[in-house]
């Protein structure tokens, strides 16, 4: 859904050949970071609290690296992600006319911006999106206010905004890679998700153990990376029968 939606209503009026394309005028900046803000806050309102609306897997990898959900869950997620990504940028292209159908990617560099650049910029990016997402995620939270699905939405819109300019505002390896595999261009395309891993491991770290800082031995956190839940789960008052892997993605 995200990439149906993201790229049917950004890509196709921008893109309009292989060939690329010059830089996005403000009012299309708008309207992309607008299409991306406002589905992922439908999608963590709708399916928050089944699955935590990851869809990305830099927001999956930070979470894993911080010991809140285990490693098998975090594989299938991430695999769910792609193949989810590469579906929904099938449909759009089978259903759009191969005249207004462009290629489909918005991870195109700026001219001038260099790749060191670029992952920098992908890094600074998705740190703050994570951050958010661990700090609206986060059941410790006493009193939070306002809308965690249209908080996590502004902060990706945010990040659009500032980031399209330089290299369309990746964020979402998952988001870059069905482009890529639909059109077969992969140039650069390591930006993507080196940037992406790299920002959303520092922003988990950064929140879980600097910010708000959670007392985990080191058994407790290979138990939650095993599937196995502690025997005396942190914060846990009386037993609720559930994973605390699953605490941090419930809304």
């Amino acid at each position: 859904m995200l990439l149906t939606v993201v790229l049917g209503s950004s890509c196709l009026g921008i893109r309009t050949s292989q060939s690329m394309a010059p830089p996005i005028a403000a009012a299309n900046v708008l309207l992309i970071a607008l299409a991306f803000g406002l589905i992922l806050a439908t999608m963590v309102q709708s399916v928050g609290h089944v699955s935590g609306a990851h869809i990305n897997p830099a927001v999956t990898f930070a979470f894993l690296i911080g010991s809140q959900m285990s490693l098998f869950r975090a594989i299938f997620y991430i695999a769910a992600q792609l193949l989810g990504a590469v579906a929904g940028a099938a449909v759009l292209y089978g259903v759009t006319p191969a005249a207004i159908r462009g290629n489909l990617a918005l991870n195109t560099l700026h001219p001038g911006v260099s790749l060191g650049q670029a992952t920098t910029v992908e890094i600074f990016l998705t740190l703050q999106f994570v951050l958010c997402i661990f700090a609206t995620y986060d059941e410790r939270r006493n009193g939070r206010l306002g809308s965690v699905s249209l908080a996590i939405g502004f902060s990706l819109t945010l990040g659009h905004l500032f980031g399209l300019y330089y290299t369309g505002a990746g964020m979402n390896p998952a988001r870059s890679f069905a482009p890529a595999v639909l059109t077969r261009n992969f140039t650069n395309h390591w930006v993507y998700w080196v940037g992406p891993i790299i920002g959303g491991a520092l922003g988990g770290l950064i929140y879980d153990f600097i910010l708000f800082p959670r007392m985990r031995g080191l058994s407790e956190r290979l138990s939650i990376l095993k599937g196995a839940r502690p025997a005396e789960p942190e914060g846990q008052q009386e037993a609720t029968g559930e994973p605390i892997e699953l605490k941090t993605q419930s809304l």
